[in-house]
């Protein structure tokens, strides 16, 4: 299957899960969820494979067991690959890169170089670069720095970070409906070499949970 966006059936899906998220609704629809939703997704990920490595969609199916919201269906769909995130709900489209999750020996890891001046000052410009762009930074979740590191320290705030991602919101866009949307997301991926290149430098990998969910 070519890739070639999505039609608006994809917001009517959406729009009507979040009316009536509910296994009728779901098995009712179906057909247009694989067709509509999800197909073109696997379309996207195939034609994006051979620069960004295999992507992988999550199930559509909420993990419920110990949340509060015992709604069966999550209101959107996103992939995973190696390069990037990619979203899409009827709000439109959302693609996203960086680490979104870090296990306590790599955020460890991650403050011991964000201290370090050589690459700590070289996370900073790959951040400034993204935050120039127009991207969003994500995952500065603590409100003081943390114990053993002076308050004025210069990268005080990449140190308050638990997490480091950035994405960029599209929205609804007239080129969603068209092969266009495939460059949208490679380009997003594309910016996000820089900091998945510092992350594998300096930070060791984890069990894989670390990535943008």
């Amino acid at each position: 299957m070519k890739f070639e966006g999505w039609s608006e059936d994809f917001q009517r899906f959406f729009i009507g899960l979040e009316l009536d998220n509910s296994k009728r609704y779901f098995d009712a629809n179906k057909k247009l969820y694989l067709e509509r939703v999800r197909g073109p997704l696997e379309a996207l990920l195939a034609e994006l494979e051979p620069e960004f490595g295999k992507g992988k969609i999550a199930r559509a199916n909420r993990d419920i067991r110990f949340s509060a919201n015992k709604a069966p269906y999550k209101t959107n769909v996103y992939a995973m690959t190696p390069g990037g995130y990619v979203a899409l709900d009827a709000k439109g489209l959302t693609a996203a890169g960086g680490r979104y999750e870090m296990e306590k020996s790599q955020l460890d890891a991650y403050r011991a170089v964000v201290a370090a001046d050589r690459p700590g000052a070289e996370l900073e410009r790959i951040v400034s670069a993204l935050e120039s762009a127009g991207y969003e930074i994500g995952g500065e979740e603590l409100k003081r720095i943390p114990p053993g590191f002076p308050p004025d320290h210069p990268r005080a705030r990449l140190l308050r970070h638990k997490r480091l991602y950035f994405w960029k919101n599209f929205g609804l866009q007239p080129w969603l409906g068209s092969a266009r949307a495939r460059e949208k997301v490679a380009e997003v991926w594309r910016a996000a070499k820089p900091l998945e290149d510092w992350f594998a430098a300096h930070v060791p990998a984890g069990s894989g949970s670390e990535r943008r969910r």
